[in-house]
Protein backbone atom coordinates (compact mmCIF):
# COMPACT_ATOMS: atom_id res chain seq x y z
CA UNK A 1 0.00 0.00 0.00
CA UNK A 2 1.18 3.56 -0.71
CA UNK A 3 0.61 5.80 2.30
CA UNK A 4 1.15 9.49 3.04
CA UNK A 5 1.95 10.33 6.66
CA UNK A 6 1.80 14.00 7.59
CA UNK A 7 3.81 14.87 10.67
CA UNK A 8 5.91 11.81 9.92
CA UNK A 9 8.89 13.05 11.95
CA UNK A 10 6.83 13.78 15.07
CA UNK A 11 6.41 11.83 18.29
CA UNK A 12 3.90 9.34 16.85
CA UNK A 13 5.13 9.42 13.26
CA UNK A 14 8.72 8.55 14.16
CA UNK A 15 7.49 5.34 15.76
CA UNK A 16 4.68 4.56 13.29
CA UNK A 17 6.55 4.93 9.99
CA UNK A 18 9.21 2.25 10.71
CA UNK A 19 6.35 -0.08 11.65
CA UNK A 20 4.59 0.60 8.34
CA UNK A 21 7.82 0.07 6.41
CA UNK A 22 8.33 -3.26 8.18
CA UNK A 23 4.85 -4.22 6.98
CA UNK A 24 5.93 -3.60 3.38
CA UNK A 25 4.22 -0.29 2.68
CA UNK A 26 5.62 2.59 0.62
CA UNK A 27 5.58 5.82 2.63
CA UNK A 28 5.69 9.52 1.82
CA UNK A 29 6.44 11.50 4.99
CA UNK A 30 5.55 15.20 4.99
CA UNK A 31 6.91 17.24 7.90
CA UNK A 32 8.35 20.70 8.61
CA UNK A 33 11.11 18.99 10.61
CA UNK A 34 10.78 21.60 13.37
CA UNK A 35 11.72 18.87 15.85
CA UNK A 36 14.30 17.17 13.68
CA UNK A 37 14.28 14.09 11.49
CA UNK A 38 14.59 10.82 13.38
CA UNK A 39 13.58 8.55 10.47
CA UNK A 40 16.25 6.26 9.07
CA UNK A 41 16.60 6.15 5.30
CA UNK A 42 14.72 3.37 3.56
CA UNK A 43 14.20 2.56 -0.12
CA UNK A 44 10.43 2.61 0.47
CA UNK A 45 10.45 5.93 2.32
CA UNK A 46 10.41 9.36 0.71
CA UNK A 47 10.79 12.31 3.08
CA UNK A 48 9.56 15.74 2.07
CA UNK A 49 10.30 18.75 4.26
CA UNK A 50 7.19 20.88 3.80
CA UNK A 51 4.50 22.79 5.64
CA UNK A 52 1.07 21.18 5.24
CA UNK A 53 -0.34 24.64 4.59
CA UNK A 54 1.61 24.61 1.33
CA UNK A 55 0.91 21.24 -0.29
CA UNK A 56 -0.26 22.46 -3.70
CA UNK A 57 2.94 21.33 -5.42
CA UNK A 58 2.77 17.82 -3.94
CA UNK A 59 0.90 15.05 -5.71
CA UNK A 60 -1.41 12.65 -3.88
CA UNK A 61 -2.11 10.63 -7.02
CA UNK A 62 -1.41 6.91 -6.70
CA UNK A 63 -1.61 6.94 -2.90
CA UNK A 64 -4.15 4.71 -1.15
CA UNK A 65 -4.31 6.27 2.32
CA UNK A 66 -3.33 9.35 4.29
CA UNK A 67 -2.54 9.23 8.01
CA UNK A 68 -2.85 12.86 9.06
CA UNK A 69 -0.82 13.39 12.22
CA UNK A 70 0.59 16.89 11.58
CA UNK A 71 -0.78 19.61 13.86
CA UNK A 72 0.08 22.18 16.49
CA UNK A 73 -0.42 19.89 19.46
CA UNK A 74 -1.81 20.56 22.93
CA UNK A 75 -3.13 23.67 24.64
CA UNK A 76 0.11 25.47 25.62
CA UNK A 77 1.61 25.18 22.13
CA UNK A 78 -1.59 26.35 20.46
CA UNK A 79 -1.79 29.33 22.82
CA UNK A 80 1.57 30.59 21.53
CA UNK A 81 -0.16 31.60 18.31
CA UNK A 82 -3.84 30.67 17.95
CA UNK A 83 -3.96 31.99 14.36
CA UNK A 84 -1.13 29.66 13.32
CA UNK A 85 -2.98 26.78 14.96
CA UNK A 86 -6.23 27.49 13.11
CA UNK A 87 -4.28 27.61 9.84
CA UNK A 88 -2.37 24.37 10.49
CA UNK A 89 -5.00 22.35 12.34
CA UNK A 90 -8.10 23.40 10.40
CA UNK A 91 -7.43 25.17 7.10
CA UNK A 92 -4.63 22.80 6.11
CA UNK A 93 -6.84 19.85 7.02
CA UNK A 94 -9.45 21.13 4.58
CA UNK A 95 -6.78 21.41 1.88
CA UNK A 96 -5.68 17.83 2.54
CA UNK A 97 -9.23 16.45 2.46
CA UNK A 98 -10.14 18.28 -0.74
CA UNK A 99 -6.89 17.38 -2.50
CA UNK A 100 -7.24 13.73 -1.44
CA UNK A 101 -10.76 13.56 -2.85
CA UNK A 102 -9.75 15.19 -6.15
CA UNK A 103 -6.65 13.00 -6.62
CA UNK A 104 -8.19 9.61 -5.86
CA UNK A 105 -7.05 8.79 -2.30
CA UNK A 106 -9.45 6.22 -0.87
CA UNK A 107 -8.89 6.64 2.89
CA UNK A 108 -7.96 9.31 5.43
CA UNK A 109 -7.11 8.48 9.05
CA UNK A 110 -7.22 11.71 11.03
CA UNK A 111 -5.50 12.04 14.40
CA UNK A 112 -7.99 14.09 16.38
CA UNK A 113 -7.99 14.25 20.20
CA UNK A 114 -9.92 12.78 23.08
CA UNK A 115 -10.05 16.27 24.56
CA UNK A 116 -12.76 17.38 22.09
CA UNK A 117 -15.44 16.26 24.60
CA UNK A 118 -14.46 18.89 27.15
CA UNK A 119 -15.16 18.18 30.81
CA UNK A 120 -17.75 15.43 31.14
CA UNK A 121 -19.45 14.13 34.28
CA UNK A 122 -20.29 10.80 32.62
CA UNK A 123 -18.14 7.85 33.62
CA UNK A 124 -18.32 6.39 30.11
CA UNK A 125 -17.42 9.07 27.59
CA UNK A 126 -18.51 7.54 24.29
CA UNK A 127 -18.52 8.89 20.75
CA UNK A 128 -22.23 9.76 20.82
CA UNK A 129 -21.86 12.40 23.55
CA UNK A 130 -21.91 16.06 22.59
CA UNK A 131 -18.60 17.83 22.02
CA UNK A 132 -18.01 20.85 24.24
CA UNK A 133 -14.41 21.82 23.49
CA UNK A 134 -12.94 24.26 25.99
CA UNK A 135 -9.60 25.41 24.64
CA UNK A 136 -8.58 26.69 21.22
CA UNK A 137 -6.73 23.43 20.62
CA UNK A 138 -9.87 21.40 21.37
CA UNK A 139 -11.90 23.63 19.05
CA UNK A 140 -9.47 23.26 16.14
CA UNK A 141 -9.63 19.49 16.49
CA UNK A 142 -13.43 19.46 16.53
CA UNK A 143 -13.64 21.70 13.45
CA UNK A 144 -11.13 19.56 11.55
CA UNK A 145 -13.18 16.47 12.37
CA UNK A 146 -16.27 18.11 10.90
CA UNK A 147 -14.34 18.97 7.73
CA UNK A 148 -13.10 15.42 7.23
CA UNK A 149 -16.48 13.86 8.00
CA UNK A 150 -18.08 16.05 5.34
CA UNK A 151 -16.14 13.95 2.80
CA UNK A 152 -17.16 10.55 4.15
CA UNK A 153 -19.51 9.85 1.22
CA UNK A 154 -16.52 10.09 -1.14
CA UNK A 155 -13.60 8.82 1.00
CA UNK A 156 -13.30 6.35 3.87
CA UNK A 157 -12.81 8.68 6.87
CA UNK A 158 -11.78 7.64 10.38
CA UNK A 159 -11.40 10.39 12.98
CA UNK A 160 -9.42 8.79 15.76
CA UNK A 161 -9.63 10.46 19.17
CA UNK A 162 -6.51 9.31 21.01
CA UNK A 163 -6.02 9.54 24.73
CA UNK A 164 -2.74 10.98 25.97
CA UNK A 165 -0.02 8.95 24.28
CA UNK A 166 2.82 7.55 26.38
CA UNK A 167 5.96 5.55 25.80
CA UNK A 168 9.30 5.87 24.05
CA UNK A 169 9.74 7.25 20.53
CA UNK A 170 12.83 8.29 18.56
CA UNK A 171 11.35 11.82 18.63
CA UNK A 172 10.75 11.75 22.34
CA UNK A 173 8.28 13.96 24.20
CA UNK A 174 8.81 14.62 27.90
CA UNK A 175 5.87 17.01 28.27
CA UNK A 176 3.07 14.42 28.35
CA UNK A 177 1.96 13.03 31.69
CA UNK A 178 3.37 9.49 31.93
CA UNK A 179 6.64 10.36 30.18
CA UNK A 180 7.06 13.57 32.21
CA UNK A 181 6.43 12.01 35.62
CA UNK A 182 8.67 9.03 34.89
CA UNK A 183 11.52 11.23 33.71
CA UNK A 184 11.18 13.50 36.76
CA UNK A 185 11.52 10.47 39.03
CA UNK A 186 14.59 9.23 37.19
CA UNK A 187 16.37 12.57 36.94
CA UNK A 188 15.41 14.31 40.18
CA UNK A 189 14.19 11.45 42.41
CA UNK A 190 11.12 13.62 42.91
CA UNK A 191 7.78 13.89 41.13
CA UNK A 192 5.87 17.18 41.23
CA UNK A 193 2.12 16.61 41.06
CA UNK A 194 -0.20 19.58 40.73
CA UNK A 195 -3.60 18.66 42.14
CA UNK A 196 -3.49 14.99 41.30
CA UNK A 197 -7.15 14.11 41.20
CA UNK A 198 -7.51 15.05 37.53
CA UNK A 199 -8.19 11.96 35.45
CA UNK A 200 -6.44 11.38 32.15
CA UNK A 201 -7.09 8.61 29.61
CA UNK A 202 -3.89 7.05 28.29
CA UNK A 203 -2.75 4.94 25.36
CA UNK A 204 0.66 3.43 24.68
CA UNK A 205 2.42 4.65 21.53
CA UNK A 206 2.59 1.07 20.26
CA UNK A 207 -1.16 0.68 20.66
CA UNK A 208 -2.03 3.93 18.88
CA UNK A 209 0.27 2.87 16.04
CA UNK A 210 -1.58 -0.44 15.94
CA UNK A 211 -4.89 1.44 15.79
CA UNK A 212 -3.81 3.15 12.56
CA UNK A 213 -2.60 -0.19 11.16
CA UNK A 214 -5.90 -1.80 12.19
CA UNK A 215 -7.91 0.70 10.11
CA UNK A 216 -5.47 0.45 7.19
CA UNK A 217 -5.92 -3.31 7.10
CA UNK A 218 -9.73 -3.30 7.37
CA UNK A 219 -11.40 -0.64 5.26
CA UNK A 220 -14.76 -2.36 5.74
CA UNK A 221 -15.05 -0.68 9.15
CA UNK A 222 -17.60 2.13 9.03
CA UNK A 223 -16.42 5.72 8.63
CA UNK A 224 -16.78 7.86 11.73
CA UNK A 225 -15.14 8.81 15.03
CA UNK A 226 -13.40 6.31 17.29
CA UNK A 227 -12.07 6.83 20.80
CA UNK A 228 -8.65 5.29 21.43
CA UNK A 229 -7.82 5.20 25.12
CA UNK A 230 -7.78 2.31 27.55
CA UNK A 231 -6.67 3.51 30.98
CA UNK A 232 -8.47 6.34 32.75
CA UNK A 233 -6.09 7.13 35.60
CA UNK A 234 -5.61 10.11 37.89
CA UNK A 235 -2.34 12.04 37.67
CA UNK A 236 -1.57 11.01 41.25
CA UNK A 237 -2.13 7.34 40.46
CA UNK A 238 0.26 7.64 37.51
CA UNK A 239 2.85 9.10 39.90
CA UNK A 240 2.29 6.19 42.30
CA UNK A 241 2.80 3.69 39.47
CA UNK A 242 6.13 5.37 38.72
CA UNK A 243 7.06 5.36 42.42
CA UNK A 244 6.55 1.57 42.51
CA UNK A 245 9.37 1.26 39.97
CA UNK A 246 11.65 4.22 40.81
CA UNK A 247 12.74 5.26 44.29
CA UNK A 248 11.41 8.81 44.44
CA UNK A 249 9.36 11.31 46.44
CA UNK A 250 5.94 12.56 45.35
CA UNK A 251 5.31 16.25 46.12
CA UNK A 252 1.70 17.40 45.75
CA UNK A 253 0.88 21.08 45.16
CA UNK A 254 -2.38 22.93 44.55
CA UNK A 255 -3.59 23.25 40.99
CA UNK A 256 -5.98 25.61 39.24
CA UNK A 257 -6.46 23.09 36.42
CA UNK A 258 -9.75 21.23 37.00
CA UNK A 259 -9.76 19.38 33.67
CA UNK A 260 -10.55 15.69 33.86
CA UNK A 261 -10.95 13.60 30.75
CA UNK A 262 -12.24 10.05 30.43
CA UNK A 263 -12.78 7.80 27.45
CA UNK A 264 -14.76 4.69 26.66
CA UNK A 265 -13.30 2.88 23.64
CA UNK A 266 -15.88 0.09 23.37
CA UNK A 267 -16.72 1.13 19.80
CA UNK A 268 -13.10 0.59 18.72
CA UNK A 269 -12.87 -2.74 20.57
CA UNK A 270 -16.00 -3.97 18.76
CA UNK A 271 -14.16 -3.58 15.43
CA UNK A 272 -11.75 -6.28 16.59
CA UNK A 273 -8.93 -4.11 17.88
CA UNK A 274 -7.10 -5.56 20.90
CA UNK A 275 -4.80 -3.31 22.98
CA UNK A 276 -1.56 -4.96 24.05
CA UNK A 277 0.29 -2.34 26.09
CA UNK A 278 -0.39 -0.07 29.06
CA UNK A 279 0.96 2.74 31.25
CA UNK A 280 3.15 0.32 33.20
CA UNK A 281 4.71 -0.84 29.93
CA UNK A 282 5.52 2.76 29.03
CA UNK A 283 7.08 3.43 32.44
CA UNK A 284 9.24 0.30 32.14
CA UNK A 285 10.41 1.29 28.65
CA UNK A 286 11.36 4.81 29.68
CA UNK A 287 13.29 3.50 32.69
CA UNK A 288 15.15 1.03 30.47
CA UNK A 289 15.99 3.63 27.82
CA UNK A 290 17.17 6.07 30.49
CA UNK A 291 19.44 3.49 32.11
CA UNK A 292 20.90 2.56 28.72
CA UNK A 293 21.42 6.28 27.98
CA UNK A 294 19.25 5.97 24.90
CA UNK A 295 16.85 8.58 26.29
CA UNK A 296 18.56 11.93 25.93
CA UNK A 297 16.83 15.04 27.25
CA UNK A 298 17.00 18.04 24.92
CA UNK A 299 14.90 21.18 24.61
CA UNK A 300 13.18 19.60 21.61
CA UNK A 301 11.58 17.07 23.99
CA UNK A 302 9.43 19.96 25.25
CA UNK A 303 7.12 21.29 22.55
CA UNK A 304 6.51 24.81 23.85
CA UNK A 305 10.12 25.44 24.88
CA UNK A 306 11.37 24.31 21.46
CA UNK A 307 8.77 26.26 19.48
CA UNK A 308 9.73 29.38 21.40
CA UNK A 309 13.41 28.80 20.65
CA UNK A 310 12.60 28.53 16.94
CA UNK A 311 10.41 31.64 17.18
CA UNK A 312 7.40 29.64 15.98
CA UNK A 313 4.77 31.85 17.53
Amino acid sequence: MKIIVTGGCGYKGSYLIPELLDDGHEILSIDTNWFGDHLEDNKNLKKVEADIRNIDTLSFEGFDSIIHLANIANDPAVDLNPTLSWEVNVLASHKIADKAMREGVSQILYASSGSVYGIKSETNVTEDLTLVPISTYNKTKMCAERIFLSYKDKIDIKCIRPATVCGFSPRMRLDVSVNLLTFQALKYKKINVFGGNQTRPNIHIKDISNVYKHFLNDKSIESGCYNAGFENISILDIAKKVQEKVDCEIVISDSNDPRSYRQDSTKLLKTGFIPQYDVSTAIDEIIQKYKKRELIETDSCYTVKWMKSLNIN
